[in-house]
């Protein structure tokens, strides 16, 4: 996938938030800030979950204590596949229904 498309797709499934790094390794990448540290770790622990069903697993990292980072490559193609978008959905999808306060 180009990152013209992987632009294209997180605009027509409203990922927004959701930015493309154009480096060796195309990947796309989000930060999600959280109520606290268990917040932060409750939300990647629900991220492995949906990462185990999918056989696609992302990059995490806790920020601070309460901000997650999360980049998204196809590691096997060394750059951006359908995968990777449909994991920011199914990672926007959790935020929204457990986490997000707006």
């Amino acid at each position: 996938m180009s990152v013209e498309d992987a632009r294209r797709a997180l605009s027509e499934r409203g990922l927004g938030g959701w930015r493309i790094y154009r480096g060796k390794t195309p990947r796309i990448y989000k930060k999600y800030k959280l109520r606290d540290f268990v917040e932060a770790v409750r939300f990647i622990e629900d991220i492995r979950d949906l990462a185990e069903r999918m056989e696609h697993h992302p990059d995490l990292c806790i920020e601070g204590y309460n901000t997650v980072r999360i980049s998204l490559t196809t590691h096997d193609i060394g750059g951006l596949s359908t995968m990777d978008i449909e994991l920011a959905e199914g990672i926007e999808r959790i935020y929204r229904e457990r986490y997000s306060k707006g």
